[in-house]
């Protein structure tokens, strides 16, 4: 099985017909992602070739699913555009938004996700500023490569996109039910606390591997809810233990305050819940790779 996205999965494009829209769109059908069509107002009712593929193009994603049955959207769409695009893929209450955008502000993020909240949470948002979701030999929704593993029995969820693509390249012998990149924005769709309730559930899923990165508190959250909700191993990983106090590290929300936020915090809640830490991505796949073959 896989969580979120399956071989089912019937995939739109918001901003298909843009530069980054189809270069990935070209590497998801690749993937095996079944593409059903784009969206984009200014260009509705043409088609367009990718990957061999003949996709139409409408006018909102609601029109999509209705010619489509489309279920997932994947939205690439510059910043400024971005909100409006994910509020008009929650108000056609399609089922998963996966927002690639980096670069979104933070009060218009906050915005949508808010929205999704009043209209029922009947979309599950991933991201922004995420590599997406990809459950290997099935479906790929994002940027992620497709090529670096296969199907298995590890479940990811990741704040960080390159860190993603190493723990599924270091551990592309067991392989993955699926990869989550849910972004390191302050605000964000799907949580790490999602994703291990998705993970906990899925049967295939035999161990599950979490990496988190300084800022906030949502690892701590996550220890907490590991250690009342979850019973398979977890492995962790939390980037930035030399990053210097008061300075972001790459996502917006990796940013540290005093003690809090901390990589030696975090690494001792996640600890304290009964994941296993490493010192390195490395280390953490080596740790995975022993509780799962176990």
């Amino acid at each position: 099985m896989a969580i979120f996205l399956n071989e089912n999965s019937k995939i739109i494009v918001q901003g298909l017909t843009g530069s980054e829209g189809t270069k990935h769109a070209t590497k998801m059908l690749a993937a095996g992602s079944n593409i059903v069509g784009g969206v984009n107002a200014r260009k509705a009712g043409q088609t367009v070739t990718i990957g061999g593929q003949e996709l139409t193009v409408y006018g909102t994603v609601e029109e999509a699913m209705k010619a489509t049955g489309a279920d997932t959207s994947v939205i690439f769409v510059p910043p400024k555009f971005a909100k409006d695009a994910v509020i008009e893929a929650i108000d056609a209450e399609i089922g998963l938004a996966v927002v690639i955008t980096e670069g979104i502000p933070v009060h218009d993020s906050a915005y949508f996700w808010a929205h999704a909240v009043a209209k029922g949470n009947k979309t599950r948002i991933i991201g922004p500023n995420c590599p997406g979701v990809i459950s290997p030999g099935k479906s790929n929704a994002g940027i992620i490569p497709a090529n670096i593993t296969g199907p298995g029995h590890i479940g990811l969820v990741s704040k960080s996109g390159t860190l993603t693509y190493q723990m599924m390249y270091e551990l592309r012998d067991i392989g993955f039910t699926t990869a989550v990149g849910i972004g390191g924005d302050p605000v964000i769709g799907t949580t790490h606390i999602d994703a291990l309730q998705a993970f906990e559930a899925d049967p295939d899923t035999k161990v599950i591997v979490m990496i988190g990165e300084i800022g906030g508190d949502a690892e701590e959250r996550a220890a907490d809810y590991i250690k009342a909700n979850v019973t398979k191993p977890v492995v962790g990983y939390v980037a930035g233990f030399t990053a210097p106090e008061g300075k972001t590290m790459g996502h917006a929300g990796a940013i540290v305050s005093g003690s809090s936020g901390t990589a030696q915090a975090k690494k001792e809640a996640l600890e304290a819940a009964g994941v296993k830490v490493g010192k390195t991505p490395t280390e953490t796949a080596e740790l995975a790779r022993k509780e799962i073959l176990r």
